[in-house]
């Protein structure tokens, strides 16, 4: 009896949690959004440490080289349970660095060598 190899019953691809957290963060980015560790940790049911790793994961050019940017939450926004420095997140897509006509490379001129002739 043979195997039929390809026809099984589909998997469904489970998102892995740098996967769920890029999508989160670049939703918000759409809407000018930042987010606190706290706030993602809510939406997300991961924990705070593994989401500041995971963040720093999708920095890496292996992992997509996207932008992380990083600043204080203003006092007015924090809740009242908050009563130290909260930072908020934004990550970013990388944009293509532009090629200017001085950078790019021109091939070095080749002089003989009069003792060679």
């Amino acid at each position: 009896m043979e195997r039929k190899r390809g026809k099984g019953t589909a998997r469904a691809v489970v998102p892995t949690q740098r996967d769920v957290l890029r999508d989160v963060m670049l939703a918000a980015e759409k809407y000018g959004a930042w987010m606190t560790l706290r706030e993602l940790a809510r939406l997300t049911r991961y924990g705070e440490t593994s989401i500041s790793a995971q963040l720093r994961h999708l920095r890496k050019a292996e992992c997509g080289g996207y932008v992380l940017e990083k600043r204080v939450r203003q006092a007015e926004i924090i809740s009242s349970e908050e009563h130290f420095v909260v930072w908020e997140y934004r990550l970013t897509p990388r944009r293509p660095a532009r090629r200017r006509s001085r950078d790019v490379m021109r091939p070095a001129k080749i002089q003989a060598d009069p003792t060679r002739l």
